[in-house]
């Protein structure tokens, strides 16, 4: 999402929510502690039906770019690509993990606001917020090869292996083709009963996607079939905005490494990019 003037709140797990994490965080605790991300995700199969809050434990810290608003974020055989918003200073780059060098970058026209991101074989497709065309990338070079066109804001991107899936802000999953970016279908998120809006960044994590909520320190693990919150991932605490002289730097940046089975979490202007496991809370 863009910007702290742009309409809403923040979203947060409900009373009940909180309740079922409570459940869960302890029974988690008594089979197996602390966990990484693949056992985590092995359990969670068995307990689909109870949403609850989990944790986090940082693995280890990364530079990141303090001037980069991030507002999509992907793992690519070792290093991110990144996509960055605001009017006049928006861009898609190409980032070494280790040390959060840029090493491409192609800035987008002045009057485009960078959005989510996401890798479709060798092409990256970023949306922008107000302008209804996401832009087309050669991987490799960052050259801009073509567009499509939607309609509606669009705010996270993500890609499953068969379907795009794009946030707008409210509480709809749009699921698209990746050749044409025509819809498929969308998916309503609920989290028992109550929708979950402000849906921002997104990323797949195994069977899951999970959405940045905008303005809050909690993502939403989604089941894509369905729309329905499988529970929540609270992330407070990680970072300490205050050091941030601008309301917008909130929490967005979610990037899965499926192959190690990392998570990568940052935030908009966040000089600290974090590799994080999930934990009991």
């Amino acid at each position: 999402m863009a910007s702290a003037q742009a309409a809403g709140g923040s979203a947060a797990p409900s009373a009940a929510a909180s309740g079922g994490s409570r459940r869960g965080a302890l029974l988690l605790g008594l089979g197996v502690g602390l966990v990484g991300c693949a056992g985590w995700l092995g359990w969670r199969k068995l307990h689909a039906d109870e949403p609850w809050v989990m944790g986090y434990r940082v693995v280890a810290t990364y530079p990141h770019d303090p001037e980069a608003y991030c507002q999509g974020l992907v793992f690519d055989g070792g290093v991110l690509h990144e996509s960055t918003g605001r009017e006049g200073t928006s861009s898609v780059r190409t980032v070494k993990l280790e040390t959060g060098e840029v090493l491409k970058k192609t800035d987008l026209p002045a009057e485009l606001f960078g959005e989510g991101l996401a890798l479709v074989g060798d092409r990256l497709i970023q949306l922008t917020w107000t302008s209804q065309v996401a832009r087309i990338y050669d991987k490799a070079t960052l050259t801009a090869r073509d567009q499509f066109e939607y309609e509606g804001e669009g705010w996270g991107l993500a890609y499953d292996g068969h379907h795009l899936i794009q946030s707008n802000g409210s509480e709809f999953l749009v699921f698209r083709d990746p050749a044409t970016f025509a819809e498929v279908r969308r998916v309503r998120v609920l989290e028992r009963g109550t929708p979950v809006r402000q849906l921002n960044e997104l990323e797949v994590v195994g069977d899951e996607v999970w959405a940045n909520i905008w303005k809050s320190d909690h993502i939403a693990r989604i089941d894509p079939a369905t729309g329905q919150v499988q529970g929540f991932v609270d992330l407070t605490g990680i970072f300490d905005r205050r050091t941030i002289h601008d309301a917008d730097g909130v929490l967005n940046g979610i990037a899965y490494d499926a192959e190690h089975e990392r998570l990568f979490v940052t935030g908009k202007l966040w000089p600290k990019l974090f590799e994080i496991e999930l934990v009991a809370k």
